[in-house]
């Protein structure tokens, strides 16, 4: 079985979509994380507002989906 943050370093340079705790979805390709799960993403969509740049701190974030 694969650890979670081996699993993310793979991810890099992909797609993925994250689940907020404010029931808030986000889509983008994961560019940097660390082991809080903070995330970097590049050309996100959240609500259908384009971001270039966002960051997600790690504790706002209910699941990462990978495919």
């Amino acid at each position: 079985m694969e650890r979670p943050l081996d699993a993310l370093s793979k991810s890099k340079g992909t797609e993925i979509k994250v689940l907020l705790k404010n029931d808030k979805e986000v889509k983008g390709k994961l560019v940097a994380y660390d082991i809080h799960t903070n995330l970097a993403l590049e050309n996100a969509v959240m609500n259908g507002n384009e971001h270039k740049n966002l960051f997600i701190r790690g504790d706002m974030v209910v699941y990462i989906s990978m495919s």
